[in-house]
């Protein structure tokens, strides 16, 4: 990769105490001393002496957990400062690390190549940095990148306190820049590198772990547990926890097919661990009204820990079911969030909780004050917000709300333009003005041109909405109910309230098979989306030929569209999510039932489908869940195991041509829908 200026990465150099406008407020709550005490005694330790890294060690761990505590504040800009004032030639371990972390998350937020560019080069340098602070070691610990003796626990034993630590930046510096790197090239050279470069980190990260619990279990055998603090203190054991509890929970995320390929390379991740890991690092336990571990007790990346924990129970499921518990989520928020009150990250938990919990309007209440707190200079890290926003108002069936955070999107978040277009032009073209209509011609030709690769791979949701968009084009500009199956695709249906439903959702759906049944008996007079009477009374034959119209009409692509929608909303009105806090009985009696016709109709009549095959996977997959809630396990199984087949199912033989749409979505649903059903859990 060529070398990136950073210039547009650099700060202001005035005086801290002089120019910085959070000199002149109180502490956040999550500050434990001031910040003119933190100026105070940087300037004193910069006109005393050089760095030296032993003395260094400690003030810089506490200058950045100050850091840590503004960003997580909202304050970033205070945060990105105080960084790169204290160490202005980046020769600091703990402080150079800590600059290029924030960009890091920049450029993540941002998408754009320049910011993860500077990114990846500020990672370099980090792990350049940490190397020099490493113990000196022998030429076959050069060559593997990891440290070589008789033991972990003898060779940490070993180090210095600050070699300790470097060697920890060192395997975090490793992981940083092999994320940004895969992200950055898109090709799968790239990441073979990488994924070398990550064997490397895990391997550090497990000799690591390995040292604290030789460690401890001998101050325990001494009676002077449970933990060796003077060995490895909280700011080192919270890191190690930090990075053994991601790679156990990245590695169990991954599909069961791919696991023991992993494993014979030495991967292995189970998920019990990994969370256990991540929760000792606060001292958490599920149903103690506080965590074990206080502010003034905590490591370093204790703060980090929570929010891994909290992504995962917040953000995964739907993906998997093993493991998740949204109550004990809450705890962990509930603290944060009150540690943090103006902390973009935990208010977006909250939304985000608001919207598992089925109260969408709440959930847009916590998230618009998310992007309220965001500084100007970190204005990326709304586009997280913005997202939710536009899902949640998709959950109230506020489509023209919606359109304008999908707006929003599109002209300033870089991560996946092709979603965001069609986002747009998905709900500009539900809202239904003729002005609407055009805009959303518009943007449905410009879709698949804006499609990304990563790893050298397609991005699902991008195909998904490419294909959709060409349908668009061919169809003459239409498509049946686009926003409302765009909403099932983004899991938002799951966080819609009965009422929105029953009174928003399914009238439009049973409207459009009003107009579908009328043309049952001759498919090749239909041509409209059914949003308008008088087209639906229109009888138009396309192409002369009833055969090659109903080819070209989507009739029945259409059709079973409708009534996979229709099982879906009538599924959800049954019976709510298990996630949701709606309770009592169903408003329509008969929900189930109806869901299950709607769903059988699809797959009697999946081979008359044209195009959209994926309709039939996913209707087989919908009817499993059903049928779990109904109480027939052995029935769920069924459906759910021909998904995972791989066989082919009800579609004609146009459909047994490659992939179908989110074919592998489906199948990771799929599996933690099987892991459920194993553990009696709802679907």
């Amino acid at each position: 990769m060529a070398s990136t200026s950073m210039d547009h990465l650099s700060l202001p150099t005035p005086s801290l105490e002089s120019s910085s406008p959070f000199f002149s407020q109180p502490p956040t709550p999550g500050t434990s001393r001031s910040l003119q005490d933190f100026a105070s005694l940087q300037e004193s330790r910069k006109k005393r002496r050089a760095y030296k890294p032993d003395s260094d060690l400690r003030p810089d761990i506490d200058e950045c957990k100050l850091a840590l505590q503004l960003f997580l504040e909202s304050r970033m800009m205070e945060s990105e400062q105080l960084l790169r004032e204290s160490d202005p030639k980046m020769e600091r371990l703990y402080i150079a690390t800590g600059y290029g972390l924030i960009q890091c998350v920049k450029a993540l937020m941002s998408y754009e190549d320049k910011d993860i560019a500077a990114a990846i080069e500020l990672a370099r340098s980090s792990s350049n940095l940490a190397l020099k602070h490493r113990k000196s070691v022998s030429f076959a610990s050069k060559l593997t990148g990891l440290v070589v003796g008789s033991s972990p626990v003898a060779t940490f034993k070993a180090m210095t306190p600050v070699q300790r630590h470097a060697e920890l930046v060192y395997a975090e510096c490793l992981a940083q820049k092999a994320i940004l790197g895969i992200i950055y090239s898109g090709d799968w050279l790239q990441f073979i590198r990488e994924a070398i470069s990550m064997r490397t980190c895990v391997g550090l990260f497990r000799s690591m772990n390995t040292f604290i619990e030789g460690i401890d279990a001998e101050a325990v055998e001494r009676g002077e547990g449970p933990e060796d603090l003077a060995l490895a203190d909280k700011d080192f054991r919270s890191g190690v926890y930090l990075g053994m509890g991601v790679m156990h929970l990245t590695l169990s995320l991954l599909p069961g097919r791919v696991i023991p390929i992993l494993e014979l390379f030495g991967y292995k991740g189970e998920r019990t661990t990994a969370l256990d890991l991540l929760a000792k690092s606060g001292g958490w336990k599920k149903g103690a009204a506080a965590p074990g571990i206080s502010q003034e007790e905590e490591g370093l990346r204790r703060s980090l820990c929570d929010m891994v924990l909290l992504m995962f129970h917040l953000v995964l499921p739907g993906f998997t079911y093993e493991a998740i518990d949204i109550d004990f989520a809450q705890e962990i928020l509930a603290w944060n969030a009150k540690r943090y009150p103006s902390g973009v990250f935990f208010l977006f938990g909250q939304g985000r909780l608001a919207l598992f919990r089925a109260n969408p309007s709440l959930a847009i209440q916590y998230y618009t004050s998310g992007m309220e707190v965001v500084q100007e200079q970190f204005k990326s890290l709304q586009g997280v917000s913005v997202w939710e926003l536009a899902c949640a108002h998709l959950a109230m069936w506020d489509v023209p709300s919606s359109v304008e955070n999908w707006r929003r999107l599109k002209a300033e978040a870089g991560w996946s333009k092709a979603v965001y277009t069609y986002g747009l032009a998905a709900c500009l073209y539900e809202v239904g003005g003729e002005s609407e209509r055009e805009e959303a011609a518009q943007m449905m030709e410009g879709v698949t041109s804006l499609m990304k690769r990563i790893a050298g791979k397609s991005i699902p949701m991008e195909k998904f909405c490419s294909r959709k968009s060409r349908k668009f084009q061919s169809q003459g500009k239409r498509l049946l109910l686009p926003a409302l199956e765009f909403a099932y695709v983004l899991m938002v249906l799951a966080r819609t309230p009965r009422s929105i439903i029953v009174e928003k959702m399914l009238p439009i759906v049973n409207n459009a098979l009003g107009v579908l049944q009328l043309h049952e008996e001759h498919p090749e007079t239909y041509y409209s989306e059914g949003s308008k009477e008088d087209d639906a009374k229109s009888q138009i034959t396309i192409n002369g030929k009833a055969k090659d119209a109903v080819l070209s009409n989507g009739y029945w692509d259409d059709y079973c569209l409708a009534h996979f929608l229709r099982g879906i909303c009538l599924r959800y009105v049954m019976y709510p999510d298990p996630y949701s806090s709606e309770t009592g009985e169903s408003p329509l009696p008969e929900a189930s039932k109806l869901a299950k016709e709607s769903f059988e109709f699809v797959l009697n009549n999946g081979p008359k489908i044209v195009y959209d095959h994926h309709i039939v996977y996913w209707t087989h997959y919908e009817l499993g869940r059903l049928e779990a809630r109904i109480g027939n396990k052995e029935e769920a199984k069924r459906h759910i195991e021909l998904v995972l087949s791989g066989k082919v199912l009800e579609v004609n033989w146009h459909g047994r041509k490659g992939k179908y749409s989110l074919e592998n979505a489906l199948h990771l649903r799929s599996n933690a829908a099987m892991e459920a059903l194993e553990s009696d859990r709802l679907l």
